[in-house]
C-alpha cells in the first residue's frame, strides 16, 4: 500500500500537478535535514504531513515557499519555480503557521491594508475590509492586534494569508497554542478553503485534526517521507499505531 503510492509520486511529473517536488535535499553542514523528498499534488489536494520534531517538516515548507534554498532538487508550484523566490510565486501561495506574521501594534485593518498594498491588489481598502468581515473581526478591526486573543490572531492570520486569493496554502503547525473553540474555528475555515478547490499542505502533530481534513497523508522522519497514501486507503482507527510503527522502522 505505502510503496505503490510513493512509487507513483516518484514518477516524472504529471501535467495535472499543481505541485511537483523532485528529490529535494537540504544539508546544514554535516546534518541532512531533507534526504530526497519527492511528491506531486493536483489542484484541490490536501496533504497532511505528520512527523516528530526535527523531521524536517518546517525545512520542507520553507523551501516550498521560497524562504530557503535546497542543496539540490526541484520544486514547481503552480507553474513557477519555488527555488527562484520570485514575486509571481508569492502571488500564488499563502502561508499560515504558529507565527502569525502580523504587526502587533497595528490594527487588524492596518495589517491587512499593508499586505494588500504589498501584493499590489486593486482596491486594497475594500479587499482588507472584506477579509476582516469574513474572519468575523469587523467589530474589532480598529483594535491593535497585540490585544487580540490567540484565536483571533490566527483568524486574522488566515485573512492575511488568503487576502490575495492564492491557489496554494501552506500551514506549518497552525493549531499550536489554540484552545478548543479556536481549533474548531480553524478547522471549519480550512474545510471551506479545501472545498473552494485550493491546494493545501499542512504539518501538524495533531493526528485527529490532521486526518479529519486531508485527502492525502505523509509521515516524515529524518528528512524522508516514510509513508505517503490517500486517506481513503488508511484505517483511521489504527493510524496512530501505524504512525508509531513507521517511525520505529
Amino acid at each position: 500500500m505505502v510503496v505503490s503510492l510513493m512509487n507513483e509520486q516518484n514518477n516524472p511529473t504529471s501535467s495535472h500537478s499543481i505541485i511537483q517536488v523532485q528529490e529535494l535535499r537540504k544539508d546544514f553542514g554535516y546534518l541532512q535535514a531533507l534526504s530526497g523528498i519527492s511528491f506531486n499534488l493536483n489542484k484541490g489536494d490536501f496533504l497532511t504531513i505528520f512527523g516528530p520534531n526535527g523531521a524536517g517538516k518546517t525545512t520542507l515548507i520553507k523551501i516550498l515557499t521560497g524562504l530557503m534554498r535546497p542543496t539540490s532538487g526541484s520544486a514547481i508550484i503552480d507553474g513557477f519555480d519555488a527555488l527562484e523566490g520570485n514575486s509571481m510565486l508569492r502571488s500564488r501561495i499563502g502561508v499560515i503557521s504558529h507565527a502569525t506574521c502580523l504587526y502587533p501594534d497595528l490594527t487588524a485593518l492596518e495589517n491587512l491594508l499593508f499586505y494588500a498594498k504589498l501584493y499590489g491588489l486593486d482596491d486594497p481598502e475594500e479587499r482588507a475590509s472584506e477579509s476582516i468581515s469574513a474572519a468575523g473581526l469587523q467589530l474589532r478591526r480598529h483594535d491593535p492586534v497585540r490585544i487580540y486573543s490567540r484565536g483571533m490572531q490566527q483568524r486574522l492570520a488566515i485573512a492575511r494569508a488568503t487576502l490575495h486569493d492564492p491557489s496554494v496554502l501552506f500551514l506549518d503547525e497552525p493549531f499550536t497554542g489554540l484552545d478548543l473553540t479556536a481549533t474548531n474555528g480553524l478547522k471549519n475555515k480550512l474545510h471551506d478553503l479545501h472545498t473552494d478547490k485550493r491546494t493545501l499542505i499542512m504539518t501538524t502533530h495533531d493526528i485527529s485534526c490532521g486526518l479529519e481534513m486531508c485527502d492525502k497523508v505523509a509521515i516524515q522522519n529524518k528528512g524522508k517521507f516514510l509513508f505517503l497514501e490517500s486517506i481513503n486507503r488508511i484505517d483511521r482507527e489504527s493510524f496512530e499505531t501505524l504512525y508509531t510503527e513507521t517511525l520505529e522502522k
